[in-house]
């Protein structure tokens, strides 16, 4: 109990900038549990996931995490909120061990840390109103749940006046209102971190800037540390403070995201952008290469994006590549193109 109050102090203490919640190493295999051939010969195989990822989330700033669809960027965010446990790795709470799931000092990362799922519909019980969500994530978390408490959640997740709202069901509001929900019912807890798992991807595209730009107030009123989590590169040069590339489970590349979106290192950040829609963009372009993302359950040795890459070399079949700085400070690629940077 002692760590759960010396961590709450911490938290009390922090200003903007602050690291909040860091992971390092982070690794999750899913076992493959299959009849046939492999469980008769008793080999054990296993879907790589998440490989080796280092991320920091700091108070008051938004990091990107970028990645096409498989690339591991939601199984990272879970292992973050501890919902699947981690096959190796360590997650930090300012400093400080996470310990396993179970226990008060778990509850207490729980409160701390919040995630905000892709889909509102299926986050939120169609059985029950807006009222009984909000009230049982208070109670949950040892908050008052009265009527003003109700209004306050409502009011900043901009769903005014909250009378309109407290009483509906999910089937009866549209998908940003719900969505608006499914963020008031995070904040119940009053966390230090949000979880954001592309939070905007089933809303029509008329109203995800709305609710992006409620998540950035947010940000700067309530000084939250934020994981935006999204295969769209674009909005995360609008949204993001920091962006991070993913493909197939590892990092690879990160920087401030003007810089990222701008002067992208790696031919996979190349390749996002390229594949991004651009009205500005007057020159067509052809695709920088083609194919499939690799099986996880066999990944390629070396860099993983080396059988898709164009200016793959023998090294990179064959050798994993580490970070290598690129463009000042903070903009780092895996790539062995910039091995003579270092």
């Amino acid at each position: 109990m002692a760590e759960v109050n010396a961590v709450a102090a911490v938290s009390r203490e922090s200003t903007v900038d602050t690291v909040v919640l860091e992971a390092a190493g982070l690794t999750k295999h899913f076992p493959i549990r299959k009849r046939g051939r492999a469980m008769l010969t008793g080999g054990k195989r296993s879907v790589h996931a998440v490989d080796d990822v280092d991320l920091t989330l700091r108070r008051g700033r938004v990091t990107a995490l970028v990645g096409e669809s498989g690339s591991g960027k939601s199984t990272v965010a879970r292992l973050l909120a501890q919902l699947y446990p981690r096959t190796s790795g360590d997650i930090r709470l300012y400093g400080r061990p996470v310990a396993v799931r179970g226990g008060k000092a778990f509850r207490a990362y729980c409160r701390q840390v919040q995630m905000i799922f892709q889909d509102p519909f299926a986050s939120l019980n169609p059985v029950h109103t807006v009222r009984y969500h909000l009230t049982r994530a208070l109670k949950i978390h040892g908050r008052d749940s009265d009527e003003k408490a109700l209004s306050e959640l409502l009011g900043r997740v901009q769903l005014t006046p909250p009378e309109r709202y407290v009483d509906k069901f999910p089937h009866e509001l549209s998908g940003g209102q719900r969505q608006r929900v499914a963020i008031a019912r995070a904040l119940a807890a009053d966390p230090e971190v949000l979880l954001a798992d592309e939070p905007v991807s089933m809303l029509d595209v008329s109203i995800r800037l709305g609710v992006l730009n409620l998540l950035r107030d947010l940000k700067e009123r309530l000084h939250l540390a934020i994981l935006y989590i999204t295969h769209d590169i674009a909005s995360a040069r609008y949204f993001a403070d920091e962006t991070l590339v993913m493909y197939a489970g590892r990092m690879v590349e990160g920087g401030d995201s003007e810089t990222v979106t701008q002067k992208p290192a790696h031919p996979y950040t190349k390749l996002l952008i390229e594949s991004a829609p651009d009205p500005d963009r007057r020159e067509k372009t052809e695709p920088l290469t083609g194919g499939e993302p690799p099986s996880l359950i066999d990944p390629p040795s070396g860099c993983r994006f080396h059988p898709r890459c164009p200016v793959a070399m023998e090294r990179c079949r064959t050798e994993l590549p580490p970070r290598f700085e690129v463009d000042g400070p903070g903009h780092w690629a895996a790539c062995w193109l910039y091995e003579a940077a270092r």
